[in-house]
């Protein structure tokens, strides 16, 4: 049986631990709690409603510009909130107010690609003043994890249709199909190929050496020299110009010419007025329906007497189809050109004048 001695020596050893125990449980609640602000501290109860809580759990860390200043409360389904029904409560030091503002927005993101979900307030474009104790704030959607593996999934399978279609391609290619595997496999294509790039070679080469045109366009200094003699000329003749010399740089520089061709313009314009509003021949022809009936009528008749005339009417229609007609009035004309000449040379022949007295 153990003595009164040795029953106090456990006692005191219980003791020891004991007190030892919550010292450093009381250690560990001020570390855990050092992050919030402290155990008794002032907090802020804020919310924020998402469509999902992407595996946000009770006691999640919630950070501030990625600094944690608090941790979640909270996570529940509030089906009246629908679209976003997944309510999240979360407690945050009020030290920590002066980083938050009405206007900051709070997202679900992920530690790492494996790591836990926490809650992240961003207030890096925010401006507005600081929020009331139970403020809502406005929730931001970032992928999660699953939304990041089905797109990669996706890109997954259509990397894995190229490497199929490049597949098929190479072995067209191998067989021997299309542009690319006939150069890979025919050896004419080959040898064609081959001789185009000789032929380029010495093309080249000719140029290089001064042959052809190009060649003498490269080495040929007496065509340098006419370029460049052309470009003086070009120069001088800019110049020119440039002074108001000759037509060019009369029409650039003299104000007359501007001048008269704005009074032509005037003038036209004015002349134009005059045949829209009706005056003059040329307007009441274009405004004027009697003048135009007139004038179409007039047309008519014309061409009736041409008509007439090609068909033989008449005695100028004669004179146009008849040509013994044409023949016998140039015979006519010609013999009285002839009378006229002998009596301007014998006029005593022609007349002479008889008196008789009875």
């Amino acid at each position: 049986m153990p003595s009164q001695k040795e029953l106090r020596w456990s006692q005191l050893k219980v003791g020891v631990l004991t007190f030892a125990a919550l010292a450093a449980l009381t250690v560990l609640i001020f570390i855990l709690s050092g992050s919030t602000g402290g155990l008794f501290t002032p907090k802020l109860t804020l919310y924020a409603y998402f469509e999902n809580a992407n595996g946000l759990k009770v006691g999640a860390p919630v950070a501030i510009d990625g600094v944690t200043v608090g941790n979640v409360r909270s996570v529940r389904v509030v089906p009246s909130h629908e679209p976003k029904a997944v309510e999240v409560i979360s407690r945050v030091g009020a030290k920590f107010l002066p980083g938050l503002h009405t206007d900051s927005t709070v997202a679900i993101n992920q530690a790492g690609v494996l790591g836990d979900a926490f809650l992240d307030i961003s207030s890096v474009h925010a401006t507005g003043p600081q929020p009331p104790d139970h403020f809502t704030f406005t929730a931001t959607v970032k992928p999660g994890i699953q939304e990041v593996i089905s797109s990669s999934q996706q890109s997954i399978d259509s990397a894995n249709v190229v490497i199929k279609k490049i597949g098929v391609l190479i072995d067209s290619v191998n067989s021997g199909k299309g542009t690319i595997g006939m150069l890979v496999n025919d050896p004419t294509m080959a040898r064609k190929i081959t001789l185009t790039i000789d032929q380029l070679q010495a093309l080249t080469q000719s140029i290089a050496n001064g042959k052809g045109s190009v060649g003498k366009l490269l080495k040929d200094d007496e065509l340098y020299n006419r370029l460049d003699q052309t470009v003086d000329n070009l120069n001088r003749i800019t110049a020119r110009i440039d002074n108001g010399e000759g037509t060019a740089g009369k029409l650039l520089r003299d104000d007359t010419l501007y001048k008269n061709l704005n009074t032509a313009i005037s003038n036209t314009n004015e002349l134009l007025g005059n045949i829209n509003a009706g005056k003059g021949s040329l307007g009441k022809l274009a405004k004027d329906p009697a003048l135009a009936n007139k004038v179409e009528e007039s047309i008519t008749h014309l061409n009736t007497l041409l008509k007439g005339m090609q068909e033989g009417q008449g005695t100028l229609g004669q004179l146009v189809v008849n040509r013994q007609l044409y023949d016998t009035l140039d015979k006519t004309l010609t013999d009285t050109g002839q009378l006229i000449s002998a009596i301007r040379k014998d006029p005593k022949t022609y007349l002479t004048i008889h008196v008789k007295v009875f």
